[in-house]
């Protein structure tokens, strides 16, 4: 393991030129289309979609991340977006990401508007395909609810707490011998927030600021 690069961010222009935008990450969204398919899916790869809640308040720009309980089987104490696989039931991603929310964090299922999707990922340590579906949720939500079985804790994260100095961090990890990729981080307070969660939060700022960022050379 090495640093990697520096947040684009931070390297691009002085911080205070970046303001994240609702507006302009819809406009651009809209013209990426549907996310392009990352990683290598296999006939065992399960399809799974999660919800990234944004809303406004206090003129800043808040995403609503969870985390996960340590009893967990899998990524225990982990931060992600509420989310989860597709069910018969549900006739698109759109959909499942938003059942998920409903089910995980109690937001009404009338509150989020879609804005996009982000680029979708295939995660080796639970084999899903993840379809990242961006939604605009108005104003902060009054009251959400955590399931104790799946959340062990709901976290309002201020955009720009993100795009603060010292909250990014990015490594170089070897994988299986297939050489080197970077490993993105963020260090909230309190919390680590890496791996899948990590890029697609890089991805959705860099789009969000206006920026070119190779989303895909930062996959193994």
């Amino acid at each position: 393991m090495r640093p990697g690069d520096t947040a684009p961010w931070l390297t691009t222009a002085p911080a205070s030129a970046h303001r994240f935008d609702l507006e302009r990450t819809a406009h651009r969204l809209a013209e990426r289309g549907p996310g392009r398919m990352l990683g290598e899916p296999n006939a065992q790869t399960r399809q799974s979609a999660v919800l990234v809640p944004l809303y406004e308040h206090d003129d800043d720009v808040f995403v609503i991340l969870t985390r996960r309980p340590l009893h967990m089987r899998s990524h225990a104490g982990e931060v992600s977006f509420p989310g989860g696989g597709v069910e018969p039931g549900d006739p698109d991603l759109w959909a499942t990401a938003v059942r998920e929310a409903c089910e995980e964090i109690g937001l009404d299922p009338a509150r989020p508007e879609p804005l996009g999707e982000l680029d979708r990922l295939f995660t080796r340590g639970s084999q899903s395909l993840v379809a990242p579906q961006v939604a605009h949720i108005g104003g902060r939500p009054a009251q959400l609810v955590p399931q104790q079985s799946e959340v062990d804790a709901i976290l309002h994260v201020p955009i720009s707490e993100l795009l603060a100095p010292d909250v990014f961090r990015e490594e170089v990890w070897s994988w299986e011998g297939r050489g080197q990729f970077p490993m993105n981080f963020f260090e909230l307070v309190g919390d680590t927030v890496w791996g899948a969660t990590a890029a697609m939060l890089r991805q959705l700022l860099s789009i969000g600021l206006g920026l070119d960022d190779d989303f895909a050379r930062r996959l193994p």
